[in-house]
């Protein structure tokens, strides 16, 4: 992760500052996990846990930001309507199974499920987002930007059945692989130069 922002900050002339806190935010709480084989955490494992997710919301929220530049809410509201329903329910019952999948896990602990509920709404948030963002643009950079959170959201998915289903290699295989294929398109995405197109609202 550290390096796709490496080569974001060289490579990209016009950066996006929504996208650039957002790969700062992420690379700072990869490397917290990367840390956490070195540290003993079970002292400070609430607040480690915590501040770690604090960092994963405030990147995905960012990128929210970055979705929304390119939306015109009056326009999506009128035409989107049945697509927006459908993604609400959609989302409403993915979070339902996530939260019903690490809850015993948790300990009953309700700050815990809490950050694990607002996780998981702000990325399937972002993924309907940028699903909307696509549609409405309808361009490669916009397509670049679904398909990297897609892959996000089917790797964190794919985590979640890794460390609370079962513990099979190939499930952390695959979603290591999703996860590297996100930034990619991300990275695609960042290079892509700009060329929404603009639908008049009425």
């Amino acid at each position: 992760m550290p390096l796709f922002t490496l080569l974001y900050f060289i490579n990209v002339k016009d950066k996006s500052r929504y996208f650039s806190w957002f790969l700062i935010l992420f690379s700072i709480s990869e490397l917290l996990v990367f840390a956490e084989f070195y540290i003993n955490t079970d002292k400070i494992f609430d607040l480690y846990y915590m501040f770690g997710n604090l960092l994963y919301i405030a990147a995905y929220c960012l990128l929210l930001l970055e979705v929304c530049k390119s939306l015109d809410f009056k326009a999506v509201l009128k035409n989107y309507k049945a697509h927006l329903a459908v993604l609400s329910i959609l989302n409403g019952y993915m979070v339902y199974v996530l939260i019903t999948i690490v809850n015993p896990f948790l300990f009953n602990n309700s700050f815990m499920i809490g950050i694990e509920l607002i996780y998981n709404i702000v990325m399937l948030l972002l993924l309907s987002l940028s699903l909307i963002a696509y549609f409405y643009n309808d361009n490669k950079k916009s397509l670049a930007l679904f398909l990297g959170s897609l892959s996000i959201v089917f790797s964190e998915v794919i985590q979640i059945a890794y460390f609370y289903i079962t513990d099979q290699d190939i499930l952390n295989f695959v979603s290591t692989v999703l996860f590297v294929m996100a930034f990619s398109f991300y990275y695609y995405h960042s290079r892509i130069s700009l060329e929404y197109r603009f639908k008049a609202a009425s």
